[in-house]
Protein backbone atom coordinates (compact mmCIF):
# COMPACT_ATOMS: atom_id res chain seq x y z
CA UNK A 1 0.00 0.00 0.00
CA UNK A 2 2.86 2.16 0.72
CA UNK A 3 4.73 1.73 -2.11
CA UNK A 4 1.67 2.05 -4.29
CA UNK A 5 0.65 5.54 -2.99
CA UNK A 6 0.89 8.50 -5.29
CA UNK A 7 3.57 10.93 -4.17
CA UNK A 8 1.80 13.64 -4.43
CA UNK A 9 -0.84 12.29 -1.66
CA UNK A 10 1.97 10.91 0.82
CA UNK A 11 1.98 13.44 4.48
CA UNK A 12 3.98 11.36 6.80
CA UNK A 13 5.52 8.34 7.02
CA UNK A 14 6.36 6.96 10.21
CA UNK A 15 8.34 3.32 10.65
CA UNK A 16 10.20 1.07 13.31
CA UNK A 17 13.50 0.57 14.57
CA UNK A 18 12.81 -2.95 13.44
CA UNK A 19 11.56 -2.13 10.00
CA UNK A 20 14.49 -0.50 9.65
CA UNK A 21 17.11 -3.47 10.39
CA UNK A 22 16.20 -5.00 7.00
CA UNK A 23 18.27 -3.71 4.38
CA UNK A 24 15.43 -3.79 1.32
CA UNK A 25 12.98 -1.34 3.42
CA UNK A 26 15.89 1.11 3.98
CA UNK A 27 16.38 0.95 0.02
CA UNK A 28 12.59 1.42 -0.50
CA UNK A 29 12.73 4.42 1.52
CA UNK A 30 15.74 5.89 -0.35
CA UNK A 31 15.19 9.41 -0.84
CA UNK A 32 11.90 9.56 1.38
CA UNK A 33 11.73 11.37 4.78
CA UNK A 34 10.30 9.51 7.67
CA UNK A 35 9.74 9.72 11.77
CA UNK A 36 11.46 7.06 13.39
CA UNK A 37 9.16 5.32 16.53
CA UNK A 38 10.37 2.30 19.05
CA UNK A 39 8.91 -0.85 18.15
CA UNK A 40 6.61 -0.41 21.32
CA UNK A 41 5.31 3.05 20.17
CA UNK A 42 5.31 1.87 16.68
CA UNK A 43 2.39 -1.02 18.08
CA UNK A 44 0.35 1.78 19.57
CA UNK A 45 -0.19 3.38 16.84
CA UNK A 46 -0.95 0.56 14.42
CA UNK A 47 -4.50 -0.54 14.35
CA UNK A 48 -3.15 -4.23 13.64
CA UNK A 49 -2.14 -7.35 16.07
CA UNK A 50 1.30 -7.70 13.62
CA UNK A 51 1.85 -4.31 11.78
CA UNK A 52 4.30 -4.42 9.32
CA UNK A 53 6.21 -1.86 10.44
CA UNK A 54 5.61 1.39 8.18
CA UNK A 55 2.34 4.02 8.48
CA UNK A 56 1.68 6.55 6.13
CA UNK A 57 -0.53 9.55 6.77
CA UNK A 58 -1.98 10.37 3.24
CA UNK A 59 -3.99 12.78 1.92
CA UNK A 60 -7.35 11.91 0.85
CA UNK A 61 -8.99 12.25 -2.29
CA UNK A 62 -11.86 14.60 -3.47
CA UNK A 63 -13.93 13.44 -6.50
CA UNK A 64 -16.76 15.80 -7.69
CA UNK A 65 -19.74 12.67 -9.96
CA UNK A 66 -18.48 14.41 -13.58
CA UNK A 67 -15.22 12.55 -12.66
CA UNK A 68 -17.18 9.27 -12.74
CA UNK A 69 -18.60 9.37 -15.78
CA UNK A 70 -16.25 11.16 -18.11
CA UNK A 71 -15.91 7.61 -19.95
CA UNK A 72 -18.39 4.61 -20.90
CA UNK A 73 -20.17 5.00 -17.88
CA UNK A 74 -19.99 1.67 -15.37
CA UNK A 75 -20.83 2.64 -11.70
CA UNK A 76 -20.91 0.53 -8.72
CA UNK A 77 -23.73 2.30 -6.74
CA UNK A 78 -23.72 0.90 -2.87
CA UNK A 79 -26.23 1.20 -0.03
CA UNK A 80 -25.41 1.09 3.48
CA UNK A 81 -22.93 -1.63 3.05
CA UNK A 82 -21.46 -2.14 6.39
CA UNK A 83 -18.86 -4.69 6.17
CA UNK A 84 -15.73 -2.41 5.37
CA UNK A 85 -13.92 -6.22 3.97
CA UNK A 86 -16.92 -6.30 1.63
CA UNK A 87 -16.50 -2.58 0.68
CA UNK A 88 -12.83 -3.02 0.40
CA UNK A 89 -13.13 -5.67 -1.76
CA UNK A 90 -15.34 -4.23 -4.02
CA UNK A 91 -13.37 -1.49 -4.81
CA UNK A 92 -10.48 -4.48 -6.04
CA UNK A 93 -12.78 -6.02 -8.00
CA UNK A 94 -14.14 -2.93 -9.55
CA UNK A 95 -11.23 -1.75 -10.94
CA UNK A 96 -10.46 -5.31 -12.43
CA UNK A 97 -13.87 -5.11 -13.79
CA UNK A 98 -12.99 -1.77 -15.22
CA UNK A 99 -15.96 0.28 -13.48
CA UNK A 100 -15.45 3.99 -13.94
CA UNK A 101 -16.67 4.78 -10.28
CA UNK A 102 -18.06 3.82 -7.27
CA UNK A 103 -21.05 5.77 -5.19
CA UNK A 104 -22.04 5.20 -1.71
CA UNK A 105 -24.73 6.63 0.51
CA UNK A 106 -23.96 8.30 3.98
CA UNK A 107 -24.64 5.02 5.50
CA UNK A 108 -21.74 2.47 4.02
CA UNK A 109 -18.99 2.69 5.77
CA UNK A 110 -16.23 4.97 5.79
CA UNK A 111 -14.18 4.43 3.04
CA UNK A 112 -10.83 5.63 4.82
CA UNK A 113 -11.78 2.84 7.45
CA UNK A 114 -8.49 1.01 8.01
CA UNK A 115 -9.73 -2.47 7.27
CA UNK A 116 -11.50 -1.16 4.04
CA UNK A 117 -8.59 0.45 2.54
CA UNK A 118 -6.00 -2.62 3.36
CA UNK A 119 -9.14 -4.75 1.59
CA UNK A 120 -8.37 -2.69 -1.41
CA UNK A 121 -5.13 -3.34 -2.33
CA UNK A 122 -4.12 -0.28 -3.90
CA UNK A 123 -7.93 0.22 -5.52
CA UNK A 124 -8.32 3.15 -3.43
CA UNK A 125 -5.60 5.07 -4.56
CA UNK A 126 -7.13 4.64 -8.34
CA UNK A 127 -10.96 4.65 -8.97
CA UNK A 128 -13.11 7.95 -8.37
CA UNK A 129 -15.72 7.55 -5.77
CA UNK A 130 -18.77 9.51 -4.61
CA UNK A 131 -20.42 9.81 -1.24
CA UNK A 132 -23.38 11.28 -2.04
CA UNK A 133 -25.28 13.29 0.97
CA UNK A 134 -28.46 12.92 -1.49
CA UNK A 135 -28.46 9.93 -2.57
CA UNK A 136 -31.63 9.37 -4.33
CA UNK A 137 -31.47 12.92 -5.81
CA UNK A 138 -27.64 11.63 -7.07
CA UNK A 139 -29.00 8.32 -8.90
CA UNK A 140 -32.01 10.58 -10.94
CA UNK A 141 -28.97 12.93 -11.84
CA UNK A 142 -27.53 9.57 -13.16
CA UNK A 143 -30.42 8.81 -14.72
CA UNK A 144 -31.14 12.05 -16.39
CA UNK A 145 -27.68 11.06 -18.03
CA UNK A 146 -28.97 8.39 -19.59
CA UNK A 147 -27.30 5.91 -17.40
CA UNK A 148 -29.98 2.21 -17.42
CA UNK A 149 -29.89 1.23 -13.77
CA UNK A 150 -29.89 -2.27 -12.92
CA UNK A 151 -30.48 -3.99 -8.97
CA UNK A 152 -29.51 -6.69 -7.97
CA UNK A 153 -33.22 -7.87 -6.18
CA UNK A 154 -34.29 -10.98 -4.97
CA UNK A 155 -37.69 -10.23 -7.13
CA UNK A 156 -35.76 -9.58 -9.84
CA UNK A 157 -37.03 -11.65 -13.26
CA UNK A 158 -34.24 -10.79 -15.63
CA UNK A 159 -30.93 -13.40 -15.35
CA UNK A 160 -28.43 -10.46 -14.65
CA UNK A 161 -26.52 -11.86 -18.18
CA UNK A 162 -29.54 -11.06 -19.98
CA UNK A 163 -28.92 -6.91 -20.37
CA UNK A 164 -26.89 -5.04 -22.47
CA UNK A 165 -24.17 -3.57 -20.48
CA UNK A 166 -22.05 -2.06 -23.59
CA UNK A 167 -23.86 1.11 -22.89
CA UNK A 168 -23.48 3.19 -19.83
CA UNK A 169 -24.83 1.40 -16.53
CA UNK A 170 -24.96 1.40 -13.31
CA UNK A 171 -25.19 -1.33 -10.65
CA UNK A 172 -27.45 -0.98 -7.21
CA UNK A 173 -25.94 -3.14 -4.67
CA UNK A 174 -28.00 -3.05 -0.66
CA UNK A 175 -27.19 -3.74 2.70
CA UNK A 176 -25.63 -7.03 3.74
CA UNK A 177 -28.67 -8.11 5.72
CA UNK A 178 -31.40 -5.75 3.95
CA UNK A 179 -30.17 -5.45 0.71
CA UNK A 180 -31.79 -2.20 -0.97
CA UNK A 181 -34.44 0.11 0.76
CA UNK A 182 -37.54 -0.13 -1.39
CA UNK A 183 -36.82 3.97 -2.07
CA UNK A 184 -33.78 3.09 -3.44
CA UNK A 185 -34.93 -0.09 -5.46
CA UNK A 186 -37.43 1.88 -6.91
CA UNK A 187 -35.24 3.89 -9.00
CA UNK A 188 -33.67 1.43 -11.14
CA UNK A 189 -34.13 0.51 -14.45
CA UNK A 190 -34.75 -2.94 -14.21
CA UNK A 191 -34.59 -5.79 -11.53
CA UNK A 192 -32.12 -8.83 -12.08
CA UNK A 193 -31.27 -11.57 -10.50
CA UNK A 194 -28.04 -14.13 -9.94
CA UNK A 195 -29.72 -17.99 -10.75
CA UNK A 196 -28.50 -19.96 -7.70
CA UNK A 197 -28.93 -23.67 -7.37
CA UNK A 198 -29.89 -25.48 -4.12
CA UNK A 199 -31.65 -23.74 -1.05
CA UNK A 200 -28.86 -20.70 -1.52
CA UNK A 201 -31.71 -17.66 -0.90
CA UNK A 202 -28.73 -14.50 -2.04
CA UNK A 203 -24.69 -14.36 -2.24
CA UNK A 204 -22.56 -11.72 -0.36
CA UNK A 205 -22.59 -8.30 -1.67
CA UNK A 206 -19.30 -8.17 -2.87
CA UNK A 207 -19.67 -11.30 -4.66
CA UNK A 208 -22.94 -10.35 -6.20
CA UNK A 209 -21.45 -7.22 -6.83
CA UNK A 210 -18.51 -9.03 -8.70
CA UNK A 211 -20.29 -10.96 -10.78
CA UNK A 212 -22.39 -8.06 -12.35
CA UNK A 213 -19.29 -5.86 -12.99
CA UNK A 214 -17.49 -8.93 -14.49
CA UNK A 215 -20.35 -9.30 -16.57
CA UNK A 216 -20.07 -5.81 -17.62
CA UNK A 217 -16.47 -6.33 -18.49
CA UNK A 218 -17.08 -9.59 -20.83
CA UNK A 219 -19.80 -7.57 -22.72
CA UNK A 220 -17.45 -4.56 -23.33
CA UNK A 221 -14.65 -7.00 -24.04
Amino acid sequence: MFEELPPEMREKVYVSERFLSEPENVKALSGISCEVLSDAVFAQASDTKTPQGILCLARQRTYRIEDLLKKTVHLLILESIQDPGNLGTMFRTGEGAGVTGIIMNRATVDVYNPKTVRATMGSIYRVPFFVAEDFAGTISEIKERKVALYAAHLRGSMSYDAPDYTLPCGFLIGNEGSGLSRETAKLADAYIRIPMEGKVESLNAAIAATLLMYEANRQRR
